[in-house]
C-alpha cells in the first residue's frame, strides 16, 4: 500500500500497442491506492514522461521500435532513481530476464498476466522502493569540518557461518535452517539465514515462507546497499531470525555474481551477529566467494564411502586455498549406531577431527520438512534437535574463544559475539 493514506502509487505505462495500454488502465482503474498518471507509446516518450511525471512505478514493455524497454529502463533508472521499473514481455527466456534486471527492472511480468498478478507486483515493487525514495527525498545534513577530521569509529562485525557439503543429500539445508534458529534461541544474537543455493533453494519451503522478496531484489541497487534497503528485502520468521531468500526461479540465479554476494555478506556482517549461509554442492566462483568470506565452514558429511571420499577431496581444496584447519567445522550427519562406519573411522580416514555429530532420524527430519516446521521447534526433545542445539553451542564457543584470543591486549570494545549469552 502507499506510504500514507493520501498518497497513491503513481504508475506510468510504456507500451507501443494501444490495446495493451488501455487494458492496463482498465485493470488498475478500480484500485483505490493506484493511479495511472500517464501512458507513453515509445521508449523515448517513456523516458521523457518519467522525468516530467516522477512516477513511483513504470510498467515497461520490453519490445518496442526505436528505444526498446531495456534501453529505456537503463535511462529511467539513472535519470529518475525514485522510479521502479516492472518489465513486461510475451517471452520469458532467461536472457530477457537477466538483461531486464541488469537494466534496473525490479520485476518481470510475462504476458498475459492477471489483474491480481499486476496489482500485487506493483504494490510489492512500490514497497521495495521505499528505502530508495526516502534516500533521495531526505534533506542532507550539513557536515562540519570537525566531523570530517574525525576518523570513523571501528565497526563491530558479525560472523559468517556457511553450511556446505561436497555431496548432495547430506542434509545441508535442514542443518543450516535449524542451526540459525538454534543460534537465535540459545543466545541474544541477531541472526539472519541466507539461502545461497540460488537456483534451487529450499529455505523458504523448510520455513514455510512465501518468497515475495529475495536476494535478486538487491541486484539493481548494489551501489546503494545499506541497512534500509536490506531491511526492505529480508523476510522475518516467527522464530525470530531473518531470512534472505533465493530467487523464485532458477534462471534468476545468474543475476547474482560473486562480487554481489561478497558485498551483500559484508553488509550483513555490519547488521547481524551471525550470518548463516545455506549453500549448494559446487565449487564455482560464487561458492568459493562465500567460503572465503566465512569465519566457519560447517562441513557436512555422512557415514558412507562416497560422502567420505568427497569430504577428503574438499580438505585438499581447503589446504590449497590456504584455509586454516580450524576454519572447517567437520560435522557428521545421520549417525546410526548400527552403521559399520563410525565417526572415529571418518576421522582416521580423512585425518581431520570430527567436531560434531548429528543423529539419524529420518522420520523427524522428513516430517519437519513437509510441514515447514523446523525440528528444533516442532520436535525440540528429539535427539536430532538436541544435537542441532549442541552444534550451535559448539560453534559459538570456538568463535568466542578465537575472538578473545584476537582481542587480547587490545583496547576493550564490545564485539558482537561477546554479547551472546548462552541459555541456562
Amino acid at each position: 500500500m502507499a506510504e500514507n493514506a493520501e498518497e497513491k502509487i503513481r504508475v506510468l505505462i510504456v507500451d507501443d500497442i494501444p490495446e495493451t495500454r488501455e487494458n492496463l488502465r482498465k485493470l488498475l482503474y478500480f484500485e483505490s491506492d493506484i493511479e495511472v498518471v500517464g501512458a507513453a507509446i515509445s521508449g523515448e516518450e517513456g523516458i521523457q514522461m518519467a522525468k516530467e511525471l516522477q512516477p513511483h512505478i513504470v510498467l515497461m514493455d520490453i519490445n518496442m521500435p526505436g528505444i526498446d524497454g531495456i534501453t529505456a529502463s537503463e535511462a529511467i533508472s539513472q535519470e529518475v532513481p525514485t522510479a521502479q521499473v516492472i518489465m513486461m514481455s510475451v517471452q520469458g527466456e532467461a536472457d530477457y530476464l537477466r538483461r531486464s534486471m541488469l537494466a534496473g527492472a525490479r520485476e518481470f511480468l510475462i504476458k498475459p498476466f492477471s489483474s491480481d498478478e499486476l496489482v500485487s507486483s506493483i504494490r510489492r515493487v512500490y514497497e521495495l522502493g521505499a528505502a530508495q525514495r526516502a534516500r533521495y527525498q531526505a534533506p542532507v545534513p550539513p557536515v562540519s569540518m570537525t566531523a570530517q577530521r574525525q576518523p570513523p569509529p571501528p565497526e563491530d562485525l558479525g560472523k559468517v557461518i556457511s553450511v556446505f557439503s561436497p555431496k548432495g543429500g547430506t542434509g545441508c539445508s535442514t542443518i543450516a535452517t535449524n542451526l540459525a534458529i538454534a543460534l537465535q534461541m540459545e543466545t541474544d544474537a541477531k541472526v539472519i539465514l541466507v539461502d545461497g543455493s540460488l537456483q534451487f533453494g529450499d529455505v523458504a519451503v523448510l520455513l514455510n515462507l512465501k518468497p515475495v522478496r529475495t536476494i535478486a531484489d538487491l541486484v539493481p541497487h548494489m551501489d546503494e546497499l545499506d541497512e534500509e534497503l536490506i531491511n526492505s528485502v529480508v523476510v522475518p520468521h516467527p522464530s525470530g531470525i531473518k531470512t534472505l531468500l533465493a530467487p523464485p526461479r532458477p534462471e534468476m540465479a545468474d543475476l547474482i555474481v560473486p562480487d554481489h554476494m561478497k558485498k551483500i555478506l559484508e553488509e550483513l556482517k555490519k547488521l547481524y551477529d551471525c550470518i548463516v549461509v545455506d549453500t549448494w554442492t559446487s565449487l564455482h566462483d560464487l561458492m568459493l566467494t562465500i567460503l572465503d568470506v566465512s569465519d566457519r565452514i560447517v562441513l557436512i558429511t555422512t557415514p558412507d564411502i562416497p560422502s567420505i571420499k568427497n569430504t577428503k577431496l574438499f580438505f585438499e581444496v581447503t589446504e590449497a586455498l590456504g584455509y586454516p584447519p580450524e576454519k572447517v567445522f567437520l560435522t557428521v550427519n545421520k549417525i546410526d549406531r548400527r552403521s559399520s562406519i563410525r565417526a572415529e573411522d571418518i576421522e582416521t580416514g580423512i585425518k581431520h577431527p570430527v567436531a560434531a555429530t548429528l543423529a539419524l532420524d529420518g522420520q523427524v527430519a522428513t516430517l519437519a520438512a513437509n510441514q515447514g516446521a523446523p525440528l528444533v521447534l516442532s520436535a525440540a526433545n528429539s535427539p536430532l534437535a538436541q544435537g542441532m542445539v549442541k552444534l550451535a553451542h559448539q560453534l559459538l564457543e570456538t568463535l568466542v574463544k578465537e575472538e578473545a584470543t584476537e582481542t587480547a591486549g587490545a583496547s576493550a570494545r564490545e564485539k558482537p559475539l561477546h554479547r551472546l549469552r548462552f541459555a541456562r
